[in-house]
C-alpha cells in the first residue's frame, strides 16, 4: 500500500470494511472478470479511493488466507496482521492446553487466529493497541459465531458477565491488562518493530520484561514466537518450549509456562495436520549429534522441519535406531523404509558426483520429467539447476544434493 493511501484509510473506513454496507461491494469485487483497472475505475464511480482500496485487498487477501482458514471467505485481514496469524489448525491446536469454560486473554491478538480458537474453548478477552485489529477480530469473531465486539474506548477487564463462547476486544497496551482476572492467557509479541523483523526476543514488543512482569500476575502463559526466536537464557528452564509444524512447515515456537507446561525444561517437537490435533510428538532436551553412517544406506530420511528447530534429531533418529550420513547434515539414513510423520523417507536408487552435464544425460536416459530438487549444506539453487537439467519425461524422483564422503553427491532418490 502506498503512504498517502495508507494516510487516507482512517478507523472509519474499516468500520465500514466489516459492516453490511460493504457485503456487496465485496461481493462484486470477488466475483468480477473484469481488469483490475477497469474494476478499479467501477468502483471509484460509488466509493472513495480508500474504500476501493480496501475493497480490493481484502479480495486478494481472503484468496490468501484460504490456507490458513476454513473461513477465510467471510473474514477481514490486513497483509501483515494475515501473515502474522496462527492459522486455524495451529491455533486449534494450541488451544486445546487451555481449560474448557475458563476464561482467558489473548494479548497482542491481531486479526484473531488463536482468538478464534480460545473462543471455542470458553470466555476470551482479545487486546490490541491498535483499533483496527480490533475492528477486524471483532468481525472474525462473529463470522465465526463467537461474537464479540470492540468497545470505543479502552475499559477495565472483570469476570462478570460473560458465557461460554464468547470474546471480547479491547483496545489497550497489554501493560494495562490485568491478567489476573483470567485463569491463562497467549500473547503474540510484534516482531517487526520498526519494520524489521527480528529473531531476538528482546527487540519484540512487548519484550521479555513485560512479559515476565505479565507472568509474575499470572504464570500460566503461552507466548507464541518465530521458530529461530533467541529466547532469555531464563525462559529455557522456566518454560516448555514446543515448535509446531504443519503441511513440512514450522510455523512457530510456543513457550508455555506454568499450569499450561506439561514438561518444563524440555522441548517438544509437534507435528499436526488438519484432519488430527496432533500427528506426531517428540520431547526432548535438545542438542547433541546423531551417530554417524559408515555408508549411505539404502534409504534417506529427512526430519521434519518442527523436529530440526527443537534440536531433537538425535533423539529421533535413536527411537529408530538410524544415523546421519554425514556431520552437520540434516538427513539421517538407514537400511529400510520407516512410516513416521516426523520422517519423510526416501529409497536411494543411485549416487553421482555433482556433474551437471552428466546428470542431465541420466535423467534424460531414465526419462525423468517430474524432479523434486532438494539440498543440504551446499551451494546450490534448485531451480537454477532444475533449469540446467532442463528434466522431460513422464517418471518422477527425488535428486537430493549434499556432502557425502568429503564430495558433493547428488542422490536419485524415490519418495515414499
Amino acid at each position: 500500500m502506498a503512504t498517502n493511501q495508507a494516510k487516507a484509510i482512517d478507523l472509519d473506513d474499516y468500520r465500514w470494511l466489516v459492516s453490511d454496507e460493504a457485503i456487496p461491494w465485496l461481493a462484486r469485487a470477488a466475483a468480477a472478470n473484469e481488469s483490475t483497472v477497469g474494476l478499479t475505475a467501477a468502483l471509484r464511480r460509488d466509493l472513495s479511493p480508500a474504500r476501493t482500496h480496501l475493497v480490493l485487498e481484502q479480495v486478494e487477501l481472503r484468496r490468501r488466507a484460504a490456507r490458513k482458514f476454513p473461513a477465510a471467505a467471510g473474514m477481514f485481514f490486513t497483509a501483515r496482521s494475515l501473515e502474522q496469524a496462527t492459522d486455524h489448525f495451529v491455533a486449534e491446536y494450541k488451544a486445546r492446553r487451555f481449560a474448557s469454560g475458563a476464561p482467558s486473554a489473548d494479548l497482542c491478538c491481531g486479526i484473531g487466529g488463536d482468538l478464534l480458537a480460545l473462543a471455542a474453548r470458553g470466555p476470551v478477552t482479545g487486546v490490541d493497541r491498535d483499533p483496527r485489529m480490533a475492528v477486524l477480530a471483532a468481525a472474525n469473531g462473529r463470522c465465526a459465531d463467537v461474537g464479540g465486539a470492540p468497545p470505543p474506548h479502552p475499559r477495565p477487564l472483570s469476570r462478570e458477565g460473560r458465557g461460554r463462547d464468547t470474546a471480547e476486544l479491547v483496545v489497550a497496551d497489554v501493560e494495562a491488562i490485568d491478567v489476573r482476572a483470567f485463569a491463562a492467557w497467549h500473547i503474540d509479541p510484534d516482531r517487526r518493530v520498526g519494520g524489521r523483523r527480528s529473531t531476538r526476543v528482546e527487540l519484540h514488543e512487548p519484550g521479555p520484561a513485560v512479559i515476565d512482569r505479565l507472568r509474575a500476575a499470572q504464570p500460566d502463559a503461552a507466548v507464541k514466537l518465530a521458530p529461530a526466536a533467541t529466547l532469555p537464557a531464563h525462559w529455557e528452564s522456566e518454560a516448555e518450549l514446543e515448535w509446531i509444524s504443519r503441511g513440512g512447515e514450522c510455523r512457530q515456537l510456543v513457550c508455555w509456562f506454568g499450569r499450561l507446561a506439561r514438561e518444563t525444561g524440555r522441548r517438544r517437537a509437534s507435528i499436526i495436520d488438519a484432519h488430527s490435533p496432533v500427528v506426531r510428538s517428540i520431547v526432548g532436551s535438545g542438542g547433541g549429534e546423531p551417530p554417524y553412517a559408515e555408508r549411505l544406506g539404502e534409504y534417506l530420511y529427512e526430519p521434519d522441519a518442527a523436529v530440526l528447530a527443537a534440536g531433537l534429531t538425535a533423539p529421533l533418529a535413536a527411537e529408530h535406531g538410524i544415523a546421519a550420513p554425514t556431520p552437520s547434515v540434516a538427513y539421517l539414513t538407514g537400511q529400510r523404509p520407516i512410516q513416521d510423520a516426523a520422517l519423510a523417507c526416501f529409497r536411494v536408487r543411485e549416487v553421482f558426483p555433482f556433474d551437471v552435464r552428466k546428470l542431465r544425460a541420466a535423467l534424460a536416459t531414465r526419462s525423468i520429467g517430474r524432479l523434486e530438487i532438494k539440498k543440504r549444506s551446499v551451494e546450490c539453487e534448485p531451480e537454477k539447476l532444475r533449469r540446467a537439467l532442463r528434466p522431460s519425461g513422464d517418471r518422477a524422483a527425488t535428486l537430493i544434493v549434499m556432502p557425502l564422503g568429503g564430495q558433493t553427491k547428488a542422490i536419485l532418490a524415490e519418495r515414499l
